[in-house]
Formats: structure tokens, sequence, C-alpha cells
């Protein structure tokens, strides 16, 4: 006999070559890599633009806009100083927000120059309170519709 049966008396042991088995695994691994849809990591922040002459500038406030404080001490949240629910059960918030945006679009309060539904809000919030908190009330506001939502630090020394 010329083929080496590796101590069987039966015949030859099939062997299964796995070199061509990995390479079709590692192929079809990188297609799920590449069909993958990437999720977006970032949070993307819009910084106006310094004004030519800030000697004459006279800055109104905007009578729509809507501030969410979120308190260090007690984790309330206020809307426009009113309370508004906690961190830890936002729902309040959802409700409110939710509420004042129908109110908006009932009453065709647009944004400038737009024909969109004034839905901008501000989030205030010392440097001190917990993240995790702070993605909260963000995530309530996103669930009422608020769009664009601008992030504002209480107080820097804190």
């Amino acid at each position: 006999m010329g083929m080496s049966s590796g101590g069987s008396k039966d015949g030859a042991v099939p062997h299964i070559n796995v070199t061509p088995l990995i390479d079709v695994l590692l192929v079809l691994l990188i297609i799920f890599m590449v069909i993958t849809p990437v999720k977006p990591s970032r949070f993307e922040a819009k910084v106006p633009a310094e004004p030519k002459n800030q000697q004459n500038l006279e800055v109104k406030p905007n009578p729509l806009t809507l501030v969410v404080a979120i308190n260090k001490e007690t984790k309330g949240v206020t809307l426009n100083n009113e309370p508004a629910g906690d961190v830890s059960d936002a729902s309040a918030l959802t409700a409110k927000l939710d509420e004042i945006f129908k109110a908006r679009e009932n009453n065709g309060v647009f944004r400038e120059g737009t024909n969109e539904v004034e839905k901008t809000i501000f989030i205030k919030s010392p440097t001190s309170v917990r993240y995790g908190d702070v993605v909260r009330v963000i995530d309530a506001a996103k669930l009422a519709g608020a769009s664009p939502i601008g992030l504002q630090i209480d107080d820097l020394t804190e």
C-alpha cells in the first residue's frame, strides 16, 4: 500500500481542510461589517458666529424660548421656572413639552423664516449634575419632539 492510514487497518481517514472554511468566514465577516449601518456616535454642535459690531448689538430674549433647568440638590426639573418632575421620571416634562408643542402647532407659531413649528429648547444644568441625569432630560425632550436642543452650563465654578 502506498498510502499511510495513520495506524488504521480499515483505510485512509478523511481530514477536513479548514483553511478554505476560515477564508469564507472572514469574507462573510467583512461583508457583514460593511453592510451594517453605522450608528452616528457624535453630538453635532452648532457654534454661532460672532457679530461684527458688538457695541451696538441689543439682544432681546425670544418670548418663545423654553428653558429646562435641572436642580443640583433636589434633582428636580423645571420648565421656564415651573416644576416639571425630576430626572428619575421625566414623563411630566415630556407631557408638558408635548402640550406646548401641540398648542404652538394649533396656533401657527413658526420659527423665523420657516414653516416649521418652534420646538427649540435649552437645557440648563450645573457641571456637577451627573451626565446620565442630563441625558435622561435630553431623551425626554426628544421624545416630546424638541429640535434643536441647546445645552447651557449653569455655573462654570461648580
